[in-house]
Parts: structure tokens; C-alpha cells; sequence
């Protein structure tokens, strides 16, 4: 009896093979939302929602100088936490050699009233003029139209 060997020939398969691409890309994924929530800057609040915010680009400058106050009475100038009360010395040591002497105050929805005045008065008593009030735009459910005026 005779064995018949046929010569196979050796084929390359021409797909590219994903599995390394998606590993990468699942790693780079991770780092990203592991880094992304570490890059806001200063103390992260719930902003007061507005509906015609005014965009003030400025305070997003990494020079910015930003007053924060938290829902549980905590104020922070950039990202050191003080009394209200030491506001003023340590912001008019800041926008000494500054041109823009804008001081930027960010509020949490629930924080109290009466100690963003405090807050707004201590910056004042720096002698800053100019203080913008930070909010997030509110976003509207659907386009509602306006009320129809009668004559």
C-alpha cells in the first residue's frame, strides 16, 4: 500500500488581528476617566443654574483668581481653604501685579446666602471692582415658545 502526502500549501491569513488594538484601548480608556475628573480646577461645587449666563472665558485662565464656597460653609481662594474673614489680604496680594483685577466667585446652589455676601464684601474691602458670579447655563427640556402677546 502506498501513502499518498499531498504538499499543503501554507496560507497567511490577511484579516489584521484587533485583540492587542482593543487592549490598548481599553487601558486608554481607564487612565482617562481616572485622570479626566482630577483635572477640574479648584474645589468642585453644584454652580447656580442660570438662563442667559454671561460666558466669561477669563476665569478659566490657570492665573484666575477664584473664590469658592462650598454647600457646607467651606471657602476656598483657588484651592486653599480659609475663613471668610481672610479673604481680603490674601486676594489684594494676588491681583497686586495682576492687569485684570477680576476675582471670580463660584457659589454652591445649597450654600447660605449670607456668607456669599460675606464672601463678595471681603473681596471688596480688597479693593476689587470687578466680580464675576459664576453659573452653569440651565438647559432647557425641549424648545417651549414664548407666550403669545394679545393687543
Amino acid at each position: 500500500m502506498a501513502i499518498r502526502t499531498t504538499m499543503s500549501k501554507s496560507t497567511t491569513i490577511a484579516d489584521i488581528n484587533v485583540t492587542p488594538m482593543v487592549d490598548v484601548m481599553l487601558v486608554l480608556l481607564i487612565i482617562f476617566m481616572v485622570i479626566t475628573p482630577m483635572l477640574t480646577k479648584g474645589i468642585s461645587v453644584d454652580m447656580v443654574k442660570a438662563r442667559n449666563p454671561a460666558t466669561m472665558q477669563a476665569a478659566d485662565k490657570d492665573d484666575a483668581v477664584v473664590a469658592t464656597v462650598t454647600r457646607d460653609g467651606k471657602v476656598y481662594l483657588i484651592k486653599t481653604q480659609m475663613p471668610a474673614s481672610e479673604l481680603g489680604p490674601k486676594v489684594r496680594d494676588l491681583i497686586s501685579n495682576k492687569l485684570d483685577k477680576m476675582v471670580y466667585v463660584r457659589s454652591d446652589s445649597r450654600a447660605k446666602y449670607g456668607l456669599v455676601v460675606e464672601v463678595v464684601d471681603n473681596i471688596r474691602t480688597a479693593g476689587v471692582d470687578q466680580i464675576g458670579l459664576l453659573t452653569e447655563k440651565l438647559e432647557q427640556k425641549g424648545a417651549q415658545a414664548a407666550p403669545a402677546m394679545s393687543p
